[in-house]
């Protein structure tokens, strides 16, 4: 059955390849930072971005920053998407990006969902958090941002 039966069948939104659309196989790494045992979300969107095309890394429950960037520098990915239910965002969400930038992949794109107050939300763009996608917030949306802004950049990093 093609994808896209699949992800009908599942009751989710038909995604398409996005791998089609340029020579790049973009590399995505989900994690679950911090002690949030909510991962219904995280793998929803990991098998969604799977199933889009791309190549996808899901690190599992109760990772350290530390922990995530180290599987980031490793893997090589374009972005990181955390997901945080516990309410620990303003503090997870900078210190991954710390994380990150202490590895070397400080040019790494860092988004993400949960429960995130609009006060927050403002604060960790400021922060440089690229994307939060809220409770409602629809696969087909985080692949459209994907395409949208994680391929132009890894694209353009590929060829320099």
């Amino acid at each position: 059955m093609p994808a896209n039966e699949k992800a009908e069948s599942r009751g989710q939104e038909p995604t398409s390849p996005a791998a089609s659309k340029s020579d790049t196989k973009l590399r995505i790494l989900v994690a679950k930072p911090g002690l949030d045992g909510h991962d219904r979300g995280a793998k929803v969107v990991a098998r969604a971005l799977s199933d889009a095309g791309y190549e996808v890394i899901y690190t599992g429950l109760h990772q350290t920053p530390s922990m995530i960037a180290a599987t980031a520098a490793q893997e090589a990915v374009d972005a990181v998407g955390l997901s945080v239910m516990s309410g620990a965002h303003m503090t997870l969400f900078p210190a991954v990006m710390e994380a990150l930038k202490q590895r070397g992949c400080a040019d790494v794109l860092v988004f993400g969902g949960g429960i995130i107050p609009d006060d927050d939300e403002q604060e960790l763009r400021q922060l440089g958090v690229a994307a939060l996608f809220k409770p409602g917030a629809s696969t087909r949306e985080i692949i459209d941002w994907v395409e949208r802004v994680v391929r132009p950049r890894a694209d353009a990093s590929r060829l320099s």
